[in-house]
């Protein structure tokens, strides 16, 4: 292999573990973003309350 598809397939495989890394990181930030909108009850609790 010469040095240019050497380079160009470091270049490739740096760059699809990037997107892998993005991607999973992508993912559990809305995961918990999800976690923490679900753990706010106190709205829930006031409406709950104000139908009685």
């Amino acid at each position: 292999m010469d040095q240019t598809s050497l380079g160009m397939a470091a270049g490739t495989i740096v760059l699809v573990i990037a997107v892998i890394g993005v991607t999973a990181h992508y993912l559990r930030e809305r995961r918990r973003a999800d976690l923490l909108r679900n753990l706010d009850h106190h709205e829930w609790w006031q409406r709950t309350r104000s139908r009685r």
